[in-house]
């Protein structure tokens, strides 16, 4: 296999392993933001605790996984990244810290303000990490301030209207599809007003998704590769069509359909955003000549066949073991037998 199909194959593992961490994080950040408002008592709270509690670990290994594979696939992406995005990522990694611990110290010590402290600090970090993360791939569709003599951008040059977009884009996918999660995994009073919520969400999802794309279409040369491959319209398209059913699943009472809505439409969104990028990996606004291509960024041809056999072996047994977790915490959640993070 030539080393440009392998840089190729890594480009397209390496948007997937993204991807597949959003999807699967969603709901779990979903839950966290709206945790201090659905849950009325410490018994739902435990609900929606035990709802995502069996899971999240996993689903951050997928998000250790990204991290890796852009590591070892394209060392240069991951120096230059790591660099030019020091500030969000440091933020994102903070926020993953009182994230887990806001999960795991709530219900340790019954006291009031503790208890108040750590449900906040699970929202803000939840809230933030979905934020940052929104902000920070929308910059990359849009573009970074980089030149022949590198980055020149700072923290506030990414909270541009287009980066705040791709932050409210994905506050609200990932909200409405932690409402839909809830829906699917609880029973009693905690369902019903969270089927309520996500119906409410919904309303605000779509039109943000859809002035998202028509942004994308006029701010950034993403869909300038669109036109010449009409196909992949068919993407965003899609990512707004399965968003749209999703009001349909909730009203006839299928939030498993709706939940499946959702994320689909989360990975066809991402889909039509490193379908745009490609080859780039850290595109240039300022000149695409400056733009830092998967072909520049990539390790060697031994490096990527080594990687690529070992995740061909790894990557279906993760798969096998997540799939048989859903399998054992398979069961609804009611308000008497919620145990919480534990």
């Amino acid at each position: 296999m030539s080393h440009d199909t392998l840089i190729t194959i890594w480009f397209g593992l390496w948007g997937l392993i993204w991807t597949v961490y959003f999807v699967l994080d969603a709901y779990a950040l979903g839950t966290g933001i709206v945790f201090p408002f659905l849950a009325k008592n410490e018994k739902e709270q435990r609900q929606l605790q035990e709802a995502i509690g069996p899971f999240w670990g996993g689903n951050e290994v997928w998000l250790i996984t990204a991290g890796g594979a852009t590591f070892a696939a394209f060392p240069v992406t991951y120096a230059l990244m790591f660099s030019y995005l020091y500030t969000p990522l440091m933020l994102i990694l903070f926020a993953l810290f009182f994230r887990a611990t806001g999960l795991e110290f709530m219900h340790k010590i019954d006291n009031a303000r503790w208890k108040s402290f750590w449900k906040w600090s699970f929202f803000t970090s939840s809230f933030a990490i979905a934020l940052l993360f929104g902000v920070m791939f929308a910059n990359l569709f849009y573009g970074l301030e980089i030149d022949q003599a590198g980055y020149h951008g700072t923290l506030l040059s990414l909270l541009h209207p287009y980066g705040l977009l791709g932050g409210i884009l994905f506050v609200s996918l990932f909200t409405l599809s932690g409402c839909v999660w809830i829906a699917v995994k609880t029973k009693g009073a905690i369902r019903t007003r969270a089927l309520k919520w996500a119906q409410k969400v919904w309303f605000v999802s779509v039109p943000v998704l859809a002035i998202f794309m028509v942004a994308t279409n006029n701010r950034t040369p993403l869909f300038e590769k669109f036109a010449q491959y009409s196909a992949l319209w068919l993407l965003p398209v899609l990512a707004l069509l399965f968003l749209l059913a999703v009001i349909t699943f909730l009203r006839k009472g299928h939030s498993g359909l709706a939940f499946g809505g959702v994320s689909v439409s989360i990975v066809l969104v991402m889909a039509s955003g490193f379908a745009g990028m490609f080859p780039n990996m850290l595109p240039s606004r300022l000149e695409p000549a400056w733009s830092v291509t998967m072909f520049e960024a990539a390790g060697s041809q031994l490096n990527l066949s080594i990687m690529l056999g070992v995740a061909l072996v790894m990557v279906p047994i993760v798969i096998m073991y997540q799939l048989w977790l859903y399998r054992i915490f398979r069961e609804k959640i009611s308000p008497d037998n919620a145990k919480g993070y534990h």
